[in-house]
Order: structure tokens, then C-alpha cells, then sequence
């Protein structure tokens, strides 16, 4: 059994010496969990040596911006080969130990992707973002104390971008088009929301125009508690709601509603006192829903908690549920459309945009890119689509208010960031499951550059696996989207899906890398993720990260203490090998067009590629087991460069 800890210590030198003086664009062999670790003083005296002065000081310094490493790209196609790392920065624990993990990654894994980086709500959830304020729990206090300047979380998140995008990342943020239920931009702003006037358990108002009658109330409270910052209301109701930019601004109308961004607690106090004041006349927000039908649903009477103030909370429910139908009670999704019959029939027009909404969302992302310099966005729930008549085929026509995702994109883009990315979360499901119509389509329709996919969702010995693999591999030449090779996300590190990951690890992380013409994502943490053959303790799972419950009455889903790093140093090792030779071959090898020898439409155990563009170097490696010394298919092809764990590789002309 390997120590990791122990090699790390023993080599530390000569590790650390071949990343300080440029012979690898990583440190070899440093575990993540030991990576993460590291006092501020260590990581600065590495990146000291290794970016030089001048460029870490101006990394260093909230007011100076280093430029991304695709600043020169004219459009956004580079992500479409980009292999992603996504982090969930609440398993590490703070912004500044991104940088610790990333000198475990080699120069190829060149995107980092931040789950959201957003003030949470309900159950701590990272997806439930109740502001627009960073979350201050990803503050790191020995960096606040070693470079006094960076004494905010958003100087030091402004740092850290800066730093990644010197060591060669970009960096991308998660746009959300959801907020918490009852989130700041909830109350600050009623009309870009949807509103449902409840009595008792049943649904007594759903109409369009229920907001109007939310913003009479939350003028009384305002009227009454007096503007939380202590500014004279000297305004008009119509004024303070106008949606109209020019009249005030949306942090002005947060302030006066809620008080100063950093006062967190009196925030929070200000916010559940206005909630408190809704709730007790019937009045919440529609909660968001997924997947055909979206509209209609009803409280369901029966399905309730009470939270800790005594506050009751219903359950929703469709009226007519499909397969995927779901309702997220906690999340409410942003009015986009005006509704038809004043909502009755809960159909919306899609001929009438909420301007605003989209103006608002937009606007507030294109801030965020800007403040931080972020070089595209992960979009959340991309693969909705509400429209019964399905997704576009013909792109000619006029898709502005088409979706949501796609306005953030361009709006950014236009607004001078010709580079910015989206990499859509979809899961390429057939069509009218996740949403109306195709989703190929629907993909092509909101511009994506690339996809997340559905290969992390299942077991790659599976023949569903292999199907999928070719099919992504027919998409990637036809569409205008990549789907990505992706070996696991934040959301599938779940006990639900440990028997996923049991077998066919290195098959998942050899192939997401050497497909050079394919992105890829990983999430942190799978370089040590255990088998887990029997389920482990709900602190060695990121997905029960994504939100913070200390409830002992949810035993499948409770976190008592931090995230805990599996202790896998075999899969390490052999991930680590793998990482080693493809630094060796990168510049030669990267973004090729990919030629098979041994498809996946063969349905064997075996996957065989060379590149289009002569590069010398073939690849085969098993889904299961070990690689046969003769593999049917494949003639002779030069003599063995690497090998392990089930993957091998070979080169004409070389010896190994």
C-alpha cells in the first residue's frame, strides 16, 4: 500500500523544484488533500518562483487584472475542447485553497469550473442563492492575515481568478436563472417573479398580476420598519419598484430594503421580518419546476414541514405529472413570460418577454464577469425548455427572448468579452423528457458551446455506455455543440450512484483526456474517490456538500464536520502515471481530430484511437480488466510507450 503522505514528504524537493522552474506545469504526486493544506506562505513561495515577482504581485492586487489565457480568442469554439475540473469550493473551504488544489493539476485539465459562488438560502444550498453578494463563508482568514488587501472575500475571489488565469485556467462561474424562494431579488424586485396567494393549504390566487399586490405589502412594511439603512423614504411606491434602472438602482433598493452588503446578520434579520410579514397574508412565490408539463400544479395539504420560527411550508404538486416532473419547493425561477388569461389556464405567452427579467439577469451576470473577469459560465438547468410546440430547427429567425441562458451569453459577449463560454448543463436526454422537444435542437438554439451529457451516469460495462459514446461522437461532428466526456460531477459524488465508480475508473479518466477532439469534466476529489463497496460515511460524498443540512431526522443527506478526501492511492497512482506521460506528449497531441481503430460502435471491451493529423501515438484501453496482449482489430502499431491499468499506448519508431 502506497503513502501518499509519506512519498509526498520524502520528494517534497524534488516535486516542488520541477514545478518551480517550469520542467512540469504541475507539482507530481501531491495528494489534494495534503494540496489544500498548504499554509499560504508555501503556495506563495511556489508561485513566487514559479510566476515570478512582477506577475504575482499584480495576481496579488484586487485593482489589477491579469488576463485570461483565451483573451485572444475571437469567439467562444476553445471551450468546445476544454477539459474542466469542476470545485465545489465548500468542500475545501475557502476561495484561496483553489489554488492549492490547482497545482495538483497538470497544464491539460485547463478549465477550472466554481460551483456557485452565490450568498445561499435554504438548507445552505449553493443552487438556492438568496443574493447577489458573495458567500462569505468562502473567506480564507490566513490569507486575509498574510496579504492584508485582500481583507473582503470578493478581493480575495478577485485574487485567485487572477492567479488561476496566470498559472494558464480560465475560470467559470455557475449562472443561475433561480433564486431561493424568498431570496433579496425576490422582494427587491415582485414584478420579475412569479407570486401565488395562498390560504391555509389551498391555492386561492395564481393570477398574473398577484405581485402588484406584494408590492402594496412590502411598501407597507417598508413604510412602517423604515428603510434599513436609515436613508429618508422620500419616494414614491411606483418609484422604489420601477423597473425602469433610471429611477434606482437594484443595489439602492436592496440597501434601503435590507441594509449594507457585508452586514450579513442584520441582512438576514431584515429579510425573514419581511417574510414573516407575506406569509402571514397568504402571499409566496411560485416554486420552480423541471421537466413537461412546468405549469400546472396545487399545494399538496398532506406534504408540509414547519420550520423553525413555526412557519409552515406546503409541498407543490402537478396537476398532471410525466415521468421527470418535478417541483423544487425552495427555488423560484425568474418571469420571463407574460401568462395568457391572466394565468388561469397556467399557459404562457411566449410573444411577450418580461423585458425587465431578462434585462435584470442579464445585467447582473455581465457585473459578476466583469468584477471578476470570469471566462464563461456553467448554465444551470440549461436543458429547460417550457415551449409544448418543442425547440427551434430553423436558427434564422429572431431568438432573443428564446431563452435565458443564451441572452446572458451573448449580452456578455457584446458587451465586450467576444471569448465568454457556455457550457450548458443538459444531459442529452431523449426528446421530450427533460424538456419539450429536442434537446439536440434546443442546444443548437441557445448557442452552447458544450454540454455536460450523461456518460458519468452510468456503468461503463453497461452497453447503454457505449451507445452513448458513439452517439456523443456523432453529435460533436454534427451539431454546434460538444458534449462532453464527463467522469463525474459534484452532483454525482452520491452514495445513489456509488456503483457508478466501483469499476472502469481509469477507462473513465484515461479516455476523457486522450480524446483530445472531445471535452471533458471531472469533479475535485476523483483522483482519491474510494470504491466504496459498501457505502461510506455521508462526509466522503461532495453532492452532500452542495448544501448544508445538520439534521440528524435526514440521515442520507446530514454533514457533521468537513468533507473528507478519499484514501484510494491506488486510483491516485495510476492517475497520477497517466497524468505524467500525457505532460510529456500534451503539445503534440492536443486538440486532434480523433480517427477509431476500435470504435464504440463495436460494442467490445476495447477502445482504439489514433489522430486524423499524423501524431505517431495510439491508444487503447479496456472498459474492464486488463488489455489483452493481442487485441483483435488492431495490428501492430509501433512499440509500447505506456502502460497501465488496463490502457496502453503506442508509438512508431520508439522504443519504450
Amino acid at each position: 500500500m502506497i503513502d501518499l503522505q509519506d512519498r509526498w514528504q520524502k520528494n517534497y524537493a524534488t516535486y516542488t523544484a520541477d514545478y518551480q522552474t517550469g520542467r512540469t506545469s504541475y507539482i507530481d504526486r501531491l495528494p489534494p488533500q495534503t494540496a489544500v493544506q498548504l499554509s499560504v506562505y508555501q503556495i506563495l513561495d511556489m508561485l513566487h518562483k514559479r510566476l515570478g515577482n512582477d506577475t504575482l504581485r499584480r495576481a496579488l492586487d484586487p485593482q489589477q487584472t491579469i488576463a485570461s489565457p483565451v483573451s485572444n480568442q475571437p469567439d467562444s469554439t476553445w471551450l468546445k475542447k476544454s477539459n474542466m475540473v469542476g470545485i465545489n469550493v465548500r468542500t475545501i473551504g475557502s476561495f484561496w485553497r483553489v489554488i492549492g488544489y490547482t497545482l495538483t493539476l497538470p497544464a491539460h485539465h485547463d478549465s477550472i469550473h466554481l460551483l456557485p459562488i452565490w450568498e445561499p438560502g435554504v438548507v445552505g444550498s449553493l443552487y438556492g442563492m438568496v443574493s447577489w453578494q458573495i458567500n462569505p463563508e468562502f473567506f480564507d482568514v490566513d490569507l486575509a492575515r498574510y496579504v492584508p488587501g485582500l481583507d473582503t472575500v470578493e478581493k480575495q475571489l478577485r485574487a485567485v481568478v487572477n492567479l488561476l488565469h496566470a498559472m494558464g485556467r480560465t475560470v467559470g462561474m455557475d449562472v443561475i436563472p433561480h433564486t431561493d424562494r424568498f431570496s433579496e431579488m425576490v422582494l427587491a424586485n415582485p414584478s420579475l417573479f412569479e407570486w401565488v396567494r395562498r390560504d391555509g393549504n389551498t391555492l386561492a390566487d395564481h393570477s398574473s398580476f398577484v405581485y402588484r399586490y406584494v408590492e402594496e405589502s412590502i411598501w407597507q412594511f417598508l413604510r412602517s420598519a423604515g428603510a434599513a439603512d436609515g436613508s429618508p423614504i422620500s419616494f414614491a411606491r411606483e418609484d422604489f419598484f420601477s423597473t425602469d434602472l433610471a429611477m434606482m438602482s437594484n443595489e439602492q433598493r436592496s440597501q434601503i430594503l435590507f441594509g449594507y452588503p457585508h452586514d450579513y446578520g442584520g441582512r438576514l434579520y431584515r429579510r425573514i421580518q419581511l417574510i414573516r410579514h407575506l406569509t402571514s397574508q397568504g402571499f409566496e412565490t411560485l416554486p420552480m419546476t423541471m421537466a413537461p408539463p412546468y405549469r400546472g400544479i396545487h399545494i399538496d395539504a398532506d406534504d408540509f414541514t414547519v420550520d423553525e420560527y413555526g412557519q409552515t411550508w406546503y409541498q407543490y404538486a402537478f396537476d398532471k405529472p410525466e415521468a421527470m416532473s418535478r417541483v423544487f419547493g425552495p427555488l423560484a425561477r425568474y418571469r420571463f413570460y407574460e401568462s395568457k388569461n391572466d394565468n388561469q389556464d397556467w399557459e404562457l405567452d411566449f410573444d411577450k418577454p418580461n423585458q425587465p427579467a431578462w434585462t435584470y439577469i442579464c445585467q447582473k451576470v455581465a457585473d459578476c464577469q466583469k468584477a471578476y473577469n470570469f471566462d464563461f459560465m456553467r448554465g444551470d438547468m440549461a436543458h429547460v425548455q417550457m415551449r409544448p410546440q418543442g425547440a427551434p430547427t430553423d436558427l434564422t429567425g429572431d431568438l432573443r427572448y428564446y431563452d435565458p441562458l443564451r441572452a446572458i451569453k451573448h449580452y456578455v459577449q457584446q458587451a465586450g468579452v467576444p471569448y465568454f463560454g457556455f457550457f450548458a448543463e443538459t444531459f442529452l436526454a431523449p426528446p421530450g423528457v427533460m424538456g419539450y422537444g429536442d434537446e439536440n435542437d434546443h442546444l443548437d438554439a441557445i448557442d452552447a458551446d458544450s454540454t455536460l451529457g450523461d456518460l458519468q451516469s452510468m456503468v461503463v460495462t453497461d452497453p447503454e455506455f457505449s451507445q452513448q459514446l458513439n452517439r456523443y461522437y456523432q453529435l460533436l461532428k454534427t451539431r454546434r455543440f460538444a458534449p462532453n466526456f464527463t467522469v463525474i460531477t459534484a452532483d454525482k459524488d452520491d452514495p445513489r450512484f456509488d456503483e457508478f465508480y466501483r469499476t472502469g475508473n481509469m477507462f473513465r479518466y484515461f479516455t476523457a483526456l486522450f480524446l483530445t477532439d472531445m471535452p471533458s469534466y471531472i469533479g475535485l476529489g476523483f483522483e482519491v474517490r474510494n470504491l466504496h463497496l459498501e457505502r461510506g460515511a455521508n462526509e466522503e460524498y461532495s453532492k452532500l456538500y452542495v448544501f448544508q443540512i445538520g439534521d440528524d431526522r435526514q440521515p442520507d443527506k446530514v454533514t457533521h464536520g468537513p468533507f473528507e478526501w478519499g484514501q484510494n492511492a491506488a486510483q491516485f497512482e495510476a492517475i497520477s502515471r497517466i497524468r505524467a506521460f500525457a505532460e510529456l506528449i500534451w503539445l503534440a497531441i492536443v486538440g486532434q481530430a480523433t480517427q477509431w481503430l476500435i470504435g464504440p460502435d463495436r460494442q467490445t471491451n476495447v477502445l482504439a484511437w489514433t489522430h486524423v493529423a499524423p501524431t505517431g501515438y495510439t491508444f487503447a484501453v479496456a472498459l474492464s480488466g486488463e488489455l489483452p496482449a493481442f487485441i483483435p482489430g488492431l495490428e501492430p502499431v509501433g512499440d509500447v510507450v505506456f502502460e497501465a491499468v488496463g490502457c496502453r499506448i503506442w508509438r512508431q519508431g520508439e522504443t519504450d
